[in-house]
């Protein structure tokens, strides 16, 4: 399969199904729900669009990273959390509800957050930067395409035919996993040469800022009061990111395959992260049980 039709056609194609999937588990009161979760809402949105880039900048920096990897970590990092998160919260015990809103805002949100974050990564980090910023106007239009309408799709499907959504919801939700992870893989076979003095350089940088971005969710949450499952949501949502759409960003639109390798790393060391949440959020709910019986 030559490069050019993965990025071209067969990765957007690939989001675009991972897009629609959580659209059909969407509905227009989950847009509504932020309101009724004012603080929990605004601190998760804080975590994922503020401090999430700015620990990606900083850490980066600390690292002296290459300078296509340091994009790369910030595309990442300007990417909404996606279906995944949700998933993951909900087995987490985490709260299912607010997953979805901060989900859906953020993923709204990033139509204008990517090109703005992508951009000012490109010309901190390049020295050519100024030369090779992305159009911002053609970028909105990309992300818009390939996120949001295939999400407004399943939205649409499932106003017409909840009974289908659902029986969709399954099948779409695996074929998204299965396509995550060729999508990781074929990312990591286009630059093989390479890969591993990017793991070396790229892997502590990504897990360092998984860990601490989950870290920060939690505890953040729990200053603030919330309570266990919504600082879990939090947690997860500052911490899940969608490497599906960070690697088409710089693999489609950039067109640089070296900017892939961050997201692709990064996703997978997700899924080593979140596994542990959700031993820890099943661990807690069982005592939380226990204790209300005794």
């Amino acid at each position: 399969m030559e490069s050019s039709i993965l990025t071209a056609v067969l990765l957007p194609l690939a989001l675009g199904i991972i897009m629609l999937g959580m659209g059909l588990s969407l509905t227009p009161a989950d847009f509504k729900r932020i309101f009724l979760y004012p603080k929990a809402a605004t601190a998760g949105l804080l975590c994922q669009l503020v401090l999430l880039p700015l620990v990606a900048y900083l850490l980066c920096k600390a690292w002296n990273l290459e300078a296509e990897l340091a994009v790369g970590i910030m595309i990442l990092a300007a990417c909404p959390g996606g279906a995944t998160s949700n998933l993951i919260a909900h087995l987490a015990k985490g709260d299912t509800a607010l997953s979805i809103t901060l989900t859906a805002f953020s993923s709204l949100l990033a139509v204008i957050t990517i090109p703005l974050i992508v951009n000012f990564a490109i010309v901190e980090f390049i020295p050519t930067g100024q030369e090779q910023q992305l159009d911002v106007l053609k970028t909105v239009l990309s992300v818009l395409i390939i996120t949001l309408i295939p999400v407004a799709i399943g939205m649409l499907i499932r106003s017409r035919s909840v009974r289908f959504a659902g029986r969709m919801e399954r099948p779409v939700r695996v074929m998204s996993a299965i396509l995550l992870v060729a999508i990781i893989f074929a990312a990591i076979l286009k630059e093989r040469a390479n890969v591993i003095g990017f793991f070396v350089e790229a892997g502590p940088v990504a897990l360092s800022l998984n860990l601490v971005m989950l870290a920060i969710g939690y505890f953040g949450s729990r200053i603030l009061r919330l309570n266990s499952r919504q600082s879990t949501t939090i947690s997860i949502e500052t911490g899940i990111q969608n490497g599906t759409l960070g690697i088409a960003i710089a693999a489609t639109i950039i067109g640089n395959s070296q900017m892939a390798i961050p997201p692709a790393i990064y996703s997978l060391i997700m899924f080593f992260t979140a596994g542990v949440i959700i031993f820890l959020g099943n661990k807690k709910s069982k005592e939380e049980k226990q204790l209300v019986k005794s």
